[in-house]
């Protein structure tokens, strides 16, 4: 019996890779389905850059013949205009390069075309996956912002466009637009999943990560990516130890992160988790300096051809102006530093699974010239550590507010873990609200 386009839709990228296996469903007819929902959701999203088209349908028809099926037969991914694509253009998001074809497949792609996912097309990013946005909507009020710099990834997920999406993180282009959108931003530890192919902004930081629309199809995909099998997570059994973590710049969140936060311990201890409140460490802001100098150091040489191009945008240019002051000192000193504050935040998690923080200032902010804060990824980022961001809560918008969960370095498959019971018990409330 054949499914409806809907029941295809309603498939888990576990659920519907297991069927096309199977020989339950072929990977035509759902990519069919999943090109019937972009002509249905793209006109009010702008989530993509480019789509595959017929490219894709016969991608998908070569998956039908193969006698033996890869572990993702199937799955639609939405690929990051910033990680290169043989068969599409890649234009970082900037006129610089529009229309720009690469001779080559960045490694996740290539690994995903291994695995027999089906590649729909290049989705929308902000320019060299910084500052300046482009014409992505949040699918849920096309009046704010989706974030950035995975605006067009995180926004194909939550419209149910894409089954995984490709993002990449150097400040917090993951975890806060995932927030936004209400989906699962998935930021590995640094170098998981291989990131030869991206744009380089920073090669100390820039970070490849998933987006999905639950947590285990995150660990389901992010397993076969960087060939880590442990990432697939499977049962969720395991009771986390939380540690409530705060941060120094509380303030800056609106309240509804706040209420997400509060939310989420209450209710995770009311179902059996440890949670704890932990003391923010002394000096903890120095990170964002070293984040800053880092970065600053490093975008600065990585882009140096593109800084004085008239193309780019002015915005763009102004970020990389500003970066630029970044020196030497600030730099050497930085990365002199953060091996102590890793060892630092690694003793702080002791006796803990996991820290509880924020993921982002609140819902998405109106209007689509800016895309938001990341000032509560900036560390973890800088640090290395796995992330992960939640739905946990809607503000008063109406808009999803998320939480993070962020783990001890290398640790991802405990976090992916721990995370898949937090989603458990955290699904119900997200119904009923």
């Amino acid at each position: 019996m054949s499914l409806t386009e809907q029941a295809i839709l309603a498939l888990t990228a576990r659920e519907l890779a297991a069927k096309v296996r199977a020989g339950q469903l072929s990977a035509t007819a759902a990519t069919i389905a999943r090109q019937a929902e972009i002509t249905r959701r793209e006109p009010a999203i702008l989530a993509w850059q480019t789509l595959a088209g017929e490219r894709a349908l016969q991608a998908a028809r070569a998956v039908d013949s193969h006698a033996r099926k890869g572990a993702l037969a199937g799955v639609a991914i939405g690929v990051k205009d910033v990680i290169d694509t043989a068969d599409l253009p890649t234009g970082y998001g900037s006129a610089l390069y529009s229309g720009f074809q690469p001779a080559w497949d960045a490694s996740c792609v290539a690994m995903a075309r291994r695995a027999d996912a089906i590649i729909l097309g290049k989705t929308v990013t902000t320019e060299f996956a910084m500052a300046s946005p482009n014409q992505t909507r949040n699918p849920h009020h096309p009046q704010h912002t989706p974030g950035g710099s995975s605006s067009g990834s995180c926004a194909a997920v939550a419209a149910n466009m894409a089954q995984v999406a490709y993002g990449t993180q150097t400040s917090g282009s993951i975890i806060r637009p995932a927030s936004y959108c209400g989906v699962v931003g998935y930021k590995p530890s640094f170098g998981t999943i291989n990131s030869t192919g991206a744009k380089v902004l920073s090669h100390s930081l820039d970070t490849l990560g998933v987006i999905t629309r639950n947590l285990r199809d995150a660990g389901f995909a992010s397993a076969v990516l960087a060939g880590q099998p442990a990432l697939d997570i499977g049962d969720a059994s395991h009771m986390p130890r939380i540690a409530l973590f705060r941060s120094s710049n509380w303030a800056q969140a609106g309240a509804e992160s706040h209420a997400a936060l509060e939310y989420a311990a209450t209710r995770l201890a009311a179902a059996g988790a440890g949670v704890r409140d932990v003391a923010t460490p002394d000096h903890f802001s120095e990170l964002f300096a070293m984040h800053d100098a880092v970065m600053g150091w490093e975008v600065t040489h990585a882009l140096a051809f593109e800084h004085q191009r008239a193309e780019i945008t002015d915005v763009t240019r102004r970020f990389l102006d500003r970066k630029a002051e970044s020196t030497l000192e600030q730099y050497q000193q930085a990365m002199i530093s953060i091996g102590r504050w890793r060892a630092d935040i690694t003793a702080l998690m002791d006796g803990y699974d996991l820290f509880l923080t924020l993921a982002a200032p609140g819902e998405a902010p109106e209007g689509l010239s800016a895309t938001g804060d990341p000032a509560f990824n900036q560390v973890w980022t800088l640090l290395h550590t796995p992330c992960v961001t939640l739905p946990a809560w809607r503000g008063p918008k109406g808009l999803p507010v998320g939480i993070q969960l962020v783990g001890r370095i290398g640790e991802d498959a405990r976090l992916l873990q721990c995370a898949a019971w937090i989603e458990d018990r955290l699904a119900d409330g997200l119904v009923s609200r």
